[in-house]
């Protein structure tokens, strides 16, 4: 276990991730570490915790009761409970399943008028050698299936991951991971301050950052544009998903569903005399949303905007932009 004194005339440490050391575990039992425990163990529990009581009620003592072992028994395996937190953060990452990387060449050598310094080819770009007589088509469907197969038998008791297929379309690529991230900061509302707070440098969390860099790589934007792009939908997406999970634990805590405390909310606005005048500006609005569940308005809206960002990207591509 690693002591305070152990620390002394250390710099501060800015991950867990970048630790020069390998992770404990094992289970080994004796000198005085606990068995039967190991860091993705813990890990797990953490998640669940966080999950079912907020990151507000999370303490590394309640952790180690619902592992039951000793506050200390923990700190075998993690220096602090921002480790965890980091390593909770990334384990939740996991969830999400990007493509597997596909040979697609880029659509066209970006259209920079000019070049920038230290930008580099990137893996994909420039003319890829074509082995024998093959007339290198484009990548048919067949990569498309596999993923899905070899995720199917992954025994891990998570939540079910958010699958994002792999597809020739960067649109449809850029829609499933939108909607994979949207889901995973519903299901776990804890996840956006923790994103906000840690570098989020963790194997899975880097892999879907990589995922979504090569789906922008590839809609034809300008080098200088797609880190632009990137914002632009992800984001949102942040935004979006951050709201709506927050909404939904607020209603779960109300025991009440989404549609009961919507019209609850709404009834108690109205009789609000400085909040009548706004509700009326925007009755066009939430008319012309059209019916449905609270849930399936949100899902409208949220394709809606993914579509006119979708499309933003398309009309800077054709400008050259």
């Amino acid at each position: 276990m690693v002591r305070a004194a152990e620390r002394a005339g250390r710099p501060p440490r800015t991950s867990v991730w970048l630790e020069d050391r390998a992770p404990r575990g094992g289970g080994r039992g004796g000198g005085g570490q606990p068995s039967g425990l190991d860091r993705d163990r813990i890990t797990a529990v953490t998640v669940r915790l966080l999950d079912a009581e907020g990151l507000t009620k999370f303490s590394m003592r309640r952790l180690a009761a619902e592992l039951n072992v000793t506050a200390m028994s923990v700190y075998w395996y993690v220096d602090t409970k921002d480790d965890l937190l980091e390593l909770a953060l990334d384990a939740a990452f996991g969830e999400i399943r990007p493509p597997d990387p596909e040979p697609h060449p880029d659509p066209e050598p970006h259209p920079d008028p000019e070049p920038h310094p230290g930008s580099g080819p990137e893996p994909h770009q420039g003319p890829v050698p074509k082995p024998g007589p093959e007339p290198g088509p484009e990548p048919g469907p067949e990569p498309g299936p596999e993923p899905r197969r070899s995720a199917d038998p992954d025994p891990d008791p998570d939540p079910d991951p958010d699958p994002a297929p792999a597809s020739s379309d960067w649109r449809e690529e850029l829609r499933a991971l939108a909607r994979a991230y949207r889901a995973l900061l519903v299901r776990h509302p804890w996840l956006s301050s923790l994103a906000g707070t840690f570098l989020n440098i963790g194997p899975h969390a880097v892999a879907f950052q990589l995922a979504v860099q090569r789906v922008v790589r590839r809609t034809g934007l300008r080098t200088a544009g797609q880190a632009g792009a990137l914002s632009a939908v992800f984001q949102f997406v942040y935004g979006f998903g951050t709201i709506e999970g927050h909404f939904v634990r607020r209603c779960a805590a109300a025991g009440m569903s989404q549609d009961d405390y919507h019209r609850r909310a709404m009834s108690a606005v109205t009789r609000e005399p400085g909040l009548r005048e706004a509700v009326r500006d925007s009755a066009a609005l939430r008319q012309a949303r059209g019916d449905g569940t609270v849930e399936e308005i949100r899902d409208r809206d949220f394709a809606f905007a993914l579509e006119l960002l979708i499309a933003g990207i398309e009309t800077m591509v054709r400008r050259g932009e």
